[in-house]
């Protein structure tokens, strides 16, 4: 296929081009993944400023996505392309096979760094979802951290760069510019910056921005960080959010509220589940409001079905069209899979389950939003997605509904959440709202290069 770029791809390919290093916060369906092709392809065998580039992603999408994207466009079939995952012997065949680009999932990091540490030879490297490295304190960031200064260009791209706040770009900035712009260390980012708000003692739960700081901190990223929101550029067909509540029974409720102050419940057979913090009882709230729940031997306990009805409704209401489910617990998608067993209902798990969606030959297909929530081409199975259960992270709840949502999508997609009520179901929609109107303010800072470059004033 023939490579015409739009006007939004060009200027993003210029951005990284004229940058040795740059953080590209696309929205899902620009395209991301074919304009940094693109740009290996020119580094390597135009300019030949580059010789080999590791592109870390998803185990998925490093599987699937980028090898599919370099034999998809004609200008790119050039590039040969190796995958580093799977067994310790399957990622170092990987590593020995002869290629322009290699690909890793980002849980291996860590193993390449230690495995190669002063032989590393990747002069360019691409981190797919940079917000994976928002944590200062992971595996991976630790490890790709000490090989920044041997690599001489580096793209980071997200559509979600800070999905909890301001707080979360110092990781993802520190791969773009070693600290010049934002600090050598979080904590003097932190200090910098942010104010301790919510605490209990010495530990701190929640950091206030100081005045002035979120302006301060846009100004020092603009010159290396490039937004575009999908909606600015590409026409994509509408998407109605539709909330389907479930109502507990009054003996339900009350089992709920008691769980919630005690963190504690009995369950059948004298079991007890215990929820001995904070995070934990909220994980238990969220799979009581789903239906079941697991005790500290991971053993399922059914408790009602009340979303399953509902779900059950809303699979009849589609009349027969392809339905795309996300689910939170291990336990909602087994007891998915045993209620609508007569249906032609798959769980994502492979390639060609992704084909089989494509070609409209499931009915239900079901996805965690960890696994399909980036890079996966899914629109043109279908147009409804229904939330099962919601999960807490921005990120993931934005990827995962940008499956369907996205350039190419032909019809208005409908999501469906299915959220009992009195519950934190109800919380969890709270956050997401409120994290994605402080993400929404990042984003349109950002965009403000953009606009300087229509005008010609860059």
């Amino acid at each position: 296929m023939k490579y015409q770029p739009h006007l939004y791809q060009q200027m993003a390919y210029d951005f990284v081009m004229e940058r040795p290093a740059s953080g590209i916060f696309l929205g899902v369906g620009l395209g991301k993944t074919v304009i940094t092709l693109t740009a290996i392809n020119d580094l390597i065998y135009d300019f030949g400023t580059v010789k080999k580039v590791l592109i870390i992603a998803t185990l998925r999408v490093a599987d699937t996505v980028w090898d599919s994207e370099v034999a998809k466009w004609d200008h790119l079939k050039y590039l040969k392309v190796s995958k580093c995952i799977g067994t310790e012997a399957e990622r170092m065949a990987g590593l020995h096979r002869k290629a322009d680009i290699y690909l890793i999932n980002r849980e291996n990091v860590p193993w390449l760094v230690s495995m190669m540490s002063k032989m590393w030879d990747f002069d360019m490297v691409v981190v797919d979802e940079l917000s994976s490295f928002k944590n200062p304190s992971s595996k991976r960031f630790k490890a790709l951290r000490k090989m920044m200064p041997m690599v001489s260009r580096f793209i980071g791209l997200t559509a979600t760069p800070a999905p909890n706040g301001l707080i979360d770009l110092w990781p993802q900035v520190y791969l773009i510019d070693q600290g010049e712009r934002l600090g050598k260390t979080f904590t003097k980012f932190r200090d910098t910056y942010f104010t301790p708000g919510w605490r209990n003692g010495h530990i701190v739960y929640k950091w206030n921005l100081r005045p002035q700081a979120e302006v301060q901190i846009y100004r020092a990223i603009d010159d290396v960080c490039m937004s575009m929101k999908a909606e600015d550029w590409i026409t994509v067909p509408s998407r109605t959010d539709i909330i389907v509540p479930v109502h507990l029974t009054p003996q339900q409720q009350l089992r709920y509220h008691a769980f919630e102050k005690q963190a504690v419940m009995e369950v059948e057979n004298d079991q007890t589940i215990i929820g001995p913090t904070a995070a934990v009882v909220a994980q238990k709230l969220l799979q009581f409001a789903n239906g079941a729940m697991y005790d500290e031997n991971r053993k399922v306990h059914h408790l009602h079905d009340h979303k399953l009805d509902a779900l059950d409704d809303l699979i009849e209401q589609a009349n027969g069209n392809p339905v795309l489910v996300f689910y939170n617990f291990q336990h909602d998608c087994s007891r998915i899979l045993e209620r609508f067993k007569d249906l032609n209902i798959r769980k994502l798990e492979t390639n060609e389950d992704i084909q089989a969606w494509n070609r409209k030959e499931i009915d239900v297909l079901l996805a965690h939003p960890a696994s399909a929530g980036h890079g996966l081409n899914l629109q043109a199975g279908g147009n409804i997605i229904i939330w099962f259960g919601l999960v807490y992270s921005l990120e993931l709840y934005q990827q995962a509904n940008g499956r369907l949502h996205r350039q190419g999508q032909k019809q208005q997609v409908s999501v469906f959440h299915i959220l009992a009520k009195n519950t934190v179901d109800e919380d969890v929609m709270d956050v997401l709202a409120t994290k994605e109107m402080g993400q929404e303010k990042f984003l349109a800072a950002v965009k403000a290069r953009i606009r300087h470059a229509e005008t010609g004033l860059m």
